[in-house]
Order: structure tokens, then sequence, then C-alpha cells
């Protein structure tokens, strides 16, 4: 598989960005690599870079994006932060990755079981650990249960898991929020921003609350 150029990411769509990481990510399921010579790669990308989608994860050592959607060089803009979240530093580089790099799809990406999701969750206190959780509070605090006993830490791995879903949707209600180049792309189909969750007990992707009016 060859690189991105100007050209083929100029015929890329948000719709044709996500079904490649759609396909990308049921190959890793299956063991199944795409054929790429990573060091032709690395030559090839030495005078430039023309990535179809920009990523932020969770630094979680089982979610890197590139292994995930099984993508090489040059493909994707990984932006890694625990918990997922954005800031200023963050929105800035989307930004760029996006108006600048050319990029058509942003992808929001929360997992199961995450460590900094449970940290929140159990208001853990460590350093400049507790300044960052406390940017991940607002989505324990909008997971509530009708049948809700209580349990609303880390040993409730269910629970856990739709906070990092929230996560992810806050996340996404923020960048079109505090970002208004990203926010003004995807009003005029230039962009899509779409949340995942990645299951770290399959190697699954599943993604959130995707139409279809976008191409």
């Amino acid at each position: 598989m060859k690189v991105h150029t100007k050209e083929t990411q100029a015929t890329m769509t948000p719709k044709k960005a996500l079904q490649f990481l759609k396909e990308g990510n049921e190959r890793f399921q299956n063991n199944l690599k795409a054929n790429r010579n990573l060091l032709e790669q690395v030559n090839d990308t030495s005078d430039g870079q023309f990535p179809f989608a920009t990523i932020l994860s969770c630094i979680d050592s089982r979610v890197s994006a590139e292994l995930v959607f099984d993508q090489g060089l040059g493909d994707v803009f990984s932006v890694r932060i625990a918990g997922n979240f954005v800031n200023e530093d963050i929105l800035g580089s989307m930004e760029f990755g996006c108006k600048l790099a050319g990029t058509k799809l942003v992808v929001v990406l929360g997992h199961t079981s995450c460590g900094a999701i449970k940290g929140a969750c159990d208001n853990a206190k460590l350093g400049n650990l507790t300044k960052m959780l406390s940017k991940i509070k607002p989505a324990v605090n909008a997971v509530i249960y009708p049948e809700d006993s209580g349990l609303r830490n880390s040993k409730n791995l269910k629970f856990v898991d739709n906070v990092s879903a929230k996560n992810v949707e806050l996340t996404i209600e923020r960048i079109v929020k505090e970002s208004p180049v990203l926010a003004e792309m995807q009003n005029c189909g230039d962009i899509k921003i779409v949340g995942a969750m990645y299951d770290i007990n399959t190697g699954s992707v599943t993604f959130m609350n995707i139409d279809n009016s976008y191409s």
C-alpha cells in the first residue's frame, strides 16, 4: 500500500475517510495487515505528508490509532492524551491537521477500561494528575442510572465504560463549541467530527452516532 499523496488526499471525502478507518480496523481484528513497505513510506513522505484523518485518542499502550486502524506512515495525525479530552493546544493541533494539512475526518477515540476514566470516577489525587482528571469529571457527573446502586467508581466497569463514551460525546461538543474553525469546516461539509469506542477485549472499534448526511 502506497502513502497518500496530494492527489489522493484531494479525492478523499469525510465518508471515504471513515470507510478507510473501518476497513483498517476490520483488518486489525482479523490479523490481516495491509501490504506496505514502511521504509519505502519513510522515503515517500520525506518531502511532505498528506494524511486523511486526525485521531484524538488516549495514551493507553493498548490503543495506538495507527495499529488499531492498520494505517501506515503519513496516513493519520495522531493526538494522544490520557482520557482523550481537548484543550487549546489540542484544538490548535486539530485545526492545523484539518485546515492547513487537509485531513477530512476528526475521530475522538475512547476505549473500554480506561485508566484515566477510572481515576476520574475514583477522584484520584496525584500531583498534576488531579487537575488533568478534573477535565473528565463532567462526564462522570453526566452518567446517571435510574437504578443507580451508588457504585459510581472504577469497580463498576459498566459505569466506567459509559463514562468513557459520555466523555467522547462531551469532547466532541467542546471541539465544536471551542473551535470555530473546525465547526465551520464541518458545517460546510469539508470535514466530519465523529466519536468512537475501542474495545480492549476484542480489538473492535464502534463508531458512535454517525449519520449519512455527508459525502
